[in-house]
């Protein structure tokens, strides 16, 4: 996992865009956002590793999802540009990455400045119910995660708007650093 600010220069999305401003795991707990390295050939399997954090974590549900463009034929190019659509979900996002690799963009609050994650096989990220996001996949084209879930499966995005901004989750999750802030 690398991370640092997207410079917001116009172009393809799936290009790196680094500011040159980089950031670590540290700083993106300010924002609730967890991260682990699991090698895919951990032994005793990274299995048991995932396993042992979704006990911890509270994880019950996995699914894999595998982002291509031949496996998702001619909605590849609508699904990539939904996925990159600012938005927030109400359950945790979390992804280990099995092949591939993409960016996951976080925004950060209050600044608005995009951060960009970028994650490869064995990175294990977990991005906050209420925190505005979106993920492109990188120039691999290419990206197979397993999804955890708290609950069962799902995937809800919701857009930013103002409606957004008021969601309960989105204030909860705003309330969260002011709180943590004050520690």
């Amino acid at each position: 996992m690398r991370a640092y600010y997207f410079d917001n220069l116009p172009g393809d999305q799936r290009l790196q865009h680094d500011s040159g401003r980089s950031t670590d795991p540290d700083h993106l707990r300010k924002f609730g956002v967890l991260y682990w390295t699991i090698p895919l050939d951990i032994a005793g399997g990274w299995e048991s590793a995932i396993d042992t954090i979704s006990e911890q974590q509270g994880y019950k549900n996995r699914d894999t999802v595998n982002v291509t463009k031949e496996g998702l034929g001619d909605l590849y190019e609508s699904k990539l540009k939904s996925f990159f659509e600012e938005h927030l979900h109400e359950d945790e996002e979390i992804r280990y990455i099995l092949s591939g690799s993409g960016f996951f963009d976080i925004c950060e609050h209050p600044s608005d400045e995009w951060i960009r994650i970028h994650v490869l096989p064995g990175d294990l990220l977990v991005i906050p119910a209420g925190i505005y996001h979106r993920f492109t996949l990188d120039e691999s084209n290419q990206i197979k995660a397993l999804r955890l879930f708290k609950e069962e499966p799902k995937w809800i995005p919701y857009v930013r708007s103002p409606e957004t901004d008021s969601n309960a989750y989105r204030v909860q999750y705003i309330n969260s650093l002011k709180d943590a802030a004050e520690v």
